[in-house]
């Protein structure tokens, strides 16, 4: 075992019968030699293979291919802190953490956890929201569930299960459709729960010191617009942001829309300042980093995305303008 601090989490959503769990049950069966402690938040839904994982009346149990499974009954902090405390005293072995919702939960509530409370930050990292997105399906599903949508919006990664069932004009428009909801998830195909670990453990989707990468071009001649709750806008300049000026900004889109703001993630140029600042925040909670210094041959430039619900885009845009620093 690999003893790594802190724990890396990896937090499993999608819409119902998306396949979270035929991933999940991938998951741990591959030979990947770690030890990963399951936390379920099912809710009466077919979780995972009780066969595989767990036994009737225990809430804790190691598998013979190394893994642990424990299953939500509680708060989610009293698991998360009762499960770092067993690994600290030698009780239990697990490298990882996987977190799987319900497929009508809001990621929000999750991911929070791990921006609130200082004893889980000081012993878990949030790696990445993965969001299991069924292609046959997602059109219908998007159109009629909001949930669907927060779900999409709050990706790290898109993985397309059921490709199979569409043809190829049909997957193209509803990739087009998840990219105009959330520029920054990269999306690809899983098939049966089949994915190479390296596409979904360890890619630091989540990691506000991790360099973002957004090509906002895809936004642009989508061919076929959708009425969606959630949007996706891109925010890019040369001009330096007064870190003032910007604060405050993000202290009033928190407070007039923090609830619409699912996800908002960017890189900033702030005048006077060598390093780069990276910041991100879901719903009301927004936590920053000093980045790596600015090279001499880099260009400076600001990259904000904001992925929310109903978002007033130019005015948000027009303000931003506003708190760039004159000269």
């Amino acid at each position: 075992m690999t003893d790594t601090h802190p724990i890396p989490v990896t937090l499993l959503t999608g819409f119902l019968g998306a396949g979270k769990t035929t991933l999940l049950n991938r998951i741990l069966q591959e030979p990947h030699g770690q030890r990963i402690a399951v936390i379920e938040n099912e809710f009466g839904e077919t979780g995972i293979d009780n066969e595989l994982l767990f036994q009737a009346g225990e809430q804790i149990v190691e598998m013979n291919n190394g893994c642990i499974c424990c299953t939500v009954r509680g708060d989610l902090l009293r698991i998360l802190g009762d499960l770092a405390g067993r690994r600290e005293a030698g009780e239990i072995r697990f490298d990882r953490v996987v977190i799987e919702t319900t497929g009508l939960a809001d990621p929000a509530p999750v991911a929070q956890t791990f921006f609130v409370e200082e004893t889980i930050r000081d012993d878990y990292r949030l790696d990445a929201i993965l969001t299991v997105v069924d292609a046959k399906h997602a059109p219908r599903q998007l159109d009629e569930h909001h949930e669907a949508q927060e779900q999409v919006g709050f990706a790290d990664r898109i993985l397309l299960s059921k490709t199979d069932l569409v043809d190829a004009a049909a997957l193209a428009e509803l990739e087009a459709r998840l990219r105009a909801m959330n520029p920054r998830a990269p999306i690809q195909p899983v098939h049966f729960g089949q994915a190479p670990l390296r596409d979904i453990l360890d890619i630091h989707g989540f990691d506000l010191d991790a360099i973002l990468g957004i090509e906002p071009d895809f936004l642009n001649d989508l061919g076929h617009e959708h009425d969606d709750e959630v949007h996706a806008f891109v925010y890019r300049a040369e001009r330096p942001f007064d870190a003032a000026k910007l604060l405050a900004l993000m202290d009033l889109l928190i407070s007039e829309f923090g609830v619409d703001l699912l996800r908002y993630k960017g890189i900033l140029h702030i005048a006077g300042n060598p390093n780069k600042i990276v910041f991100q925040g879901v719903h009301g909670l927004l936590d920053e980093s000093l980045g790596a210094p600015w090279r001499e041959d880099e260009k400076r430039e600001s990259v904000l995305v904001f992925i929310g619900r109903n978002l007033p885009r130019e005015q948000i845009v027009a303000t931003l303008k506003t708190c760039h620093a004159h000269g």
